[in-house]
């Protein structure tokens, strides 16, 4: 789309946000001005490769400070507003669930606001090519335990935990803002990323950071969780394919097509651990030997599946990865990039519950 030029992203700094700026710096010729907080898993270490392009500009910047944020919407002049900002880690939302609220409901109340303030000062064809796209996820459906069905567009609301209910506010304030507001919007609601630059509290990262140094792999009660994997450059890929040709006050479901159970991908990274890291250690010989169950977390769904069907149908999309294909470049990545998880060590890298070994 010629007529968008500049792209506002909130939360670009989080494993999402930071693997779609370092694809539009670098693939395309939009100004992106990215806001973030940093928080503990926003890193800047993760936009280092395009931190000098021209095209590319930082503000360190609160979504809940209102003022600033208006500030920074009106002076970037944006096209396209991409909001990503959010908290994401269920345990954390059952043991701090107050941030949750602040900053996904309370902070993007203000984003939506600011943006609409904008939106109406524009005019003619500046305004009338304007797209705002809030990124959520298929947690906000619920559980489908039980049922060989899966997640559409039109499956009804039913959050378990309070990250999923604060992300489900959040859609319904953006879908408030386009009935009464007329604000151009549309939504995404994805089933779970992973790859490169991810924060280590995620299943994913944690299994293969925890695993190569030899410490117990904790896995949730039996392990038989199922969750539906999306590479995160395929979701990045299904993000800009919405925000440009989705239509306006549409929802367009973004899954993986990788229905695979919790226990099934720490075995995974396991074995291609076994491959690649061979252990040199008379206790064990493979990583699957670290495997521990501990006591489930709360209100833990059994299983989410997503229907991409709309989005491929409609705009021709699907992925391009597979999870054996995704899994082995996530973990080569992490092998090699010793500096990158330097940088992102600290006090909060442990998981908030990692319940106790049964």
């Amino acid at each position: 789309m010629k007529s968008i030029k500049n792209i506002l992203i909130t939360g670009g700094a989080g494993f999402i946000g930071s693997a779609l700026i370092r694809s539009l710096v670098i693939n395309s010729e939009y100004k992106v001005v990215n806001i973030d907080k940093l928080t503990y898993s926003g890193s800047l270490e993760s936009l280092k490769s395009i931190e000098n392009r021209k095209n590319y500009i930082f503000e360190k910047l609160d979504i809940c400070d209102s003022i600033n944020l208006q500030r920074v919407i009106n002076d970037s002049k944006p096209d396209l507003v991409i909001h990503l900002a959010a908290e994401s880690h269920v345990d954390r939302s059952i043991d701090e669930p107050i941030d949750f609220i602040q900053t996904n409901v309370i902070g993007t109340f203000n984003v939506l606001e600011g943006v609409r303030i904008y939106y109406q000062s524009l005019k003619g064809l500046k305004k009338d090519n304007f797209r705002f796209l809030h990124v959520s996820t298929d947690e906000v459906y619920g559980d489908l335990k039980n049922t060989n069905n899966f997640f559409s567009e039109e499956t009804r609301y039913d959050p378990s935990s309070p990250y999923s209910a604060s992300k489900a506010s959040s859609d319904h304030l953006v879908r408030a803002w386009h009935r009464t507001y007329n604000l151009p919007v549309l939504i995404t609601n994805c089933s779970n990323n992973y790859g490169p630059y991810q924060f280590p509290e995620k299943l994913i990262p944690h299994m293969i950071l925890t695993a190569i140094t030899l410490k117990p792999l904790p896995v949730y009660g039996d392990g038989k969780q199922i969750r539906d994997w999306l590479y995160v450059d395929d979701h990045v890929s299904a993000l800009m394919i919405v925000a440009l040709q989705g239509k306006i006050g549409e929802t367009y479901n973004i899954g993986g097509n990788n229905e695979i159970k919790n226990i099934e991908v720490v075995q995974q990274i396991c074995s291609i651990l076994d491959e690649l890291l061979p252990i040199n250690n008379s206790e064990i010989s493979s990583y699957s030997e670290l495997i521990t169950y501990v006591e489930d977390r709360p209100g833990h769904d059994v299983r989410y599946a997503i229907d991409s069907s709309k989005i491929n149908k409609s705009l021709g999309w699907k992925p391009n990865e597979n999870f054996e294909s995704g899994i082995r470049k996530t973990i080569m990545w992490y092998l090699k990039n010793h500096a990158w998880l330097k940088s992102i060590q600290n006090d909060n890298y442990k998981l908030v519950r990692l319940g106790k070994s049964k």
